[in-house]
Formats: structure tokens, sequence, C-alpha cells
């Protein structure tokens, strides 16, 4: 009897050392110490102003916030309309909490943040490509929203350089519209590129040239249920936008609550583009010291005092940070106990379904 003699692996080599998890969070915890040893003065300053904020702008702050994420969860959903997929209101808003609390408090959240987004969207009947479209504009949309927010600010503090930025941005806005539209539309446009480059990996890997060629134009003709209205298109502009906005209207809100409502909103704004572009370095989860700091130095810049300036992000990130994220987690307990409880359900059915179906008497045999 022959013995099958198992592959030896090939041995991989051991990541950096600043690449492994112990070095990671040590260097975390390094910056985080310095910048309490650099800023302790105005720390313990702002937690003093903390202990009597008004709690009036608090709560509108809160609301703020509040409405943000529902400027989000509403531009996702009105891009799903597009592709005639409708889901309620309710659910958009818990998956938009659910994916936000995912990306950003897990290691590689915006990784896991996007499965969830893409399997939710699959759960509500859009197809994969549908998903995949939805999810990577609403990103576009989203990230542009903020670069539009920033030029328009330094065209505001009469920054010349800031009309290349905003013209730059609403013609690539002009040109994705349309080309997605018209790919939509024509997606055997699609067909010569993908086989292209089809056979260039299939050739590196040494598989036959139209291997998976088949799946992946079926994926690619899944497209043709998207159809990207102006209106719809506007729409989700403006309410990515929105987004934005009512997050920075928390952040000025907060500001005003300890008692530094008279920063100039403008540079407030140009304060909080820069916190939130500090955001996009995924260094350490939900840009904890990073996102804080910058938007700290943005304050001071524009006139605050340091005290001030850290009481108010203090206020800002317990609010957009701690109560969102946690409120997230919530929505993302219920949607996992809600999915298990479906499942149960249309077991339970199917078994019942199974023993109540009479047997069927078999034939005579020839």
């Amino acid at each position: 009897m022959a013995v099958q003699q198992e592959s030896a692996r090939p041995a991989t080599d051991p990541p950096p050392w600043w690449r492994r998890g112990p070095a990671v969070a040590v260097l975390a915890l390094v910056v985080i110490g310095v910048e309490l040893c650099i800023g302790w003065r105005s720390l313990v300053g702002a937690f003093t102003q903390l202990r009597e904020p008004r709690w009036g702008w608090v709560v509108a702050a809160l609301a703020a916030e509040i409405a943000s994420m529902g400027m989000f969860a509403r531009m996702q959903r009105t891009l799903l309309r597009g592709a005639g997929t409708k889901v309620k209101i309710s659910r958009h808003i818990a998956t938009a909490y659910a994916a936000h609390s995912i990306s950003s408090t897990l290691p590689g959240g915006p990784v896991f943040s996007t499965s969830f987004n893409f399997h939710r969207m699959r759960n509500y009947g859009a197809s994969a490509a549908v998903a995949s479209w939805c999810i990577a504009l609403s990103g576009v949309l989203s990230t542009g929203a903020l670069v539009v927010i920033g030029a328009a600010g330094g065209l505001l503090t009469r920054d010349a350089d800031s009309w290349h930025t905003l013209v730059a941005y609403g013609v690539g806005a002009v040109v994705i519209a349309f080309g997605v539209r018209l790919v939509a539309e024509h997606p055997e446009w699609l067909d010569p590129p993908v086989r292209f480059v089809l056979g260039g990996v299939n050739r590196i890997r040494r598989r036959p040239a139209r291997q998976g060629h088949d799946t992946l134009m079926a994926f690619v003709d899944q497209l043709r249920e998207v159809r990207v209205h102006p209106v719809n298109f506007v729409l989700a502009v403006v309410l990515a936008l929105l987004n934005w906005l009512f997050d920075a209207l928390c952040l000025w809100l907060c500001c005003v609550a300890v008692g530094a409502g008279s920063i100039n909103p403008v540079h407030l704004v140009i304060a909080y583009c820069a916190g939130m572009a500090a955001a996009s370095v995924p260094i350490v989860p939900g840009g904890l010291g990073v996102v804080d700091g910058a938007l700290i130095l943005g304050l001071v810049a524009s006139g605050m005092n340091g005290t001030s300036a850290t009481a108010a992000v203090v206020l800002y990130r317990l609010i957009s940070f701690g109560f969102i994220i946690g409120t997230g987690w919530v929505f993302w307990l219920g949607i996992k106990s809600r999915t298990r409880k479906e499942l149960t359900a249309s077991r339970t059915s199917s078994s019942r379904r199974a023993s109540s179906s009479p047997d069927v008497p078999a034939g005579p045999r020839r």
C-alpha cells in the first residue's frame, strides 16, 4: 500500500517587528503617553470645564450626530433604490450604525465593515454586483463630499488654490455619474477589457485563458439592474454632504457647550476636515489619539485656547465615538439575534413541511 507523503509547506518569514501585535500596542501606548505628558495641563483644565457643560447644547450636539448617521444611511438607501431594491429606512440605519462600529473598533475594521455591509445588502435582495456598486459609490461620494467641504472652506478663507480642487471634483463627479450610468446600460462594453485582464491573470496562474470568464461576465451583466437616475444621484450627493455637515455641526455645538462658541465657523470647518483626513490613516482603531490631536491642533490654530479646544474635542469624541459606536454594537447584537431567529424559524418550517408531506409509495419494479 502506497503511503502519500505530505508536501512540505514553504516556511514563511516572520513579519518585521514593527508589524507585530505587541510592538503596535507598545507604539500606540507610547504615542498616547507622550500626548498625555505634553497636554496634561490642558487636559486637567478641560475636564474641569466638562464638569459643568451647557446640557442643552450637549443634547443638541447629540441630535446633530444622530442626524449625521441618518444622512449616511439615507444616502445608501437612495443608491440601492436606484437599483430597484427597496428597504425600510430603519434597517438601513441599523446597518449603518453596526458597520460604523465594526469599522471603528476592530483591527482591520474597514475590511470587516465592508463585508458586513455587503452581506446585509444581499439579505435585502440586492445582487452581488448591485451591492458592490452601492458600497463603492457611497464611499466615493462620501470622500468627495469631504473634499468639497474642505475646498469650500478654503475658498471662504480666500485660498485661491481651493478653486482648482472644487472644479476638479465637480468635473470628476459629472464624469463618474455619466460613466456609471453608461456602463450600467451597456455592460457588454466591459467584455473586451475583462477578457484581456482575465487572460493575463490566467496566464500567470497557468490556467486556461477563459477560466472564470462566464462567471465574471454574469456578475458584470447584473449591472443592468442599476439605473442611476440623475435625481437620485444628486440626492445621494446632497445626503453625503449633509452627513459631514451635521457631524461638523456636532463639533461646533460641543464648542458652544464648553463655552467656546466664539470660534469662526469657517475655521472650525477647516479644523474638522483636517481631523477627518487624519481619521483616514488607520493607525489605531477609531483614530484614537490621532484624530483628537488633529482636531485640537486645528481648533487651537483657529484661535481657541488649548483648554477649551481639548474640552470640546473630548466632548465631541464622547458623542461621535463613544455613544455612536456603543449604539452601533447594540444594533449589531439586534441584527444577529434577528438573523438567528429567522434562520431557526426557516429550519423549523422546512422540517414541518417535510414531516407533514405524505410518503410517496414506490412504483412496481420491472
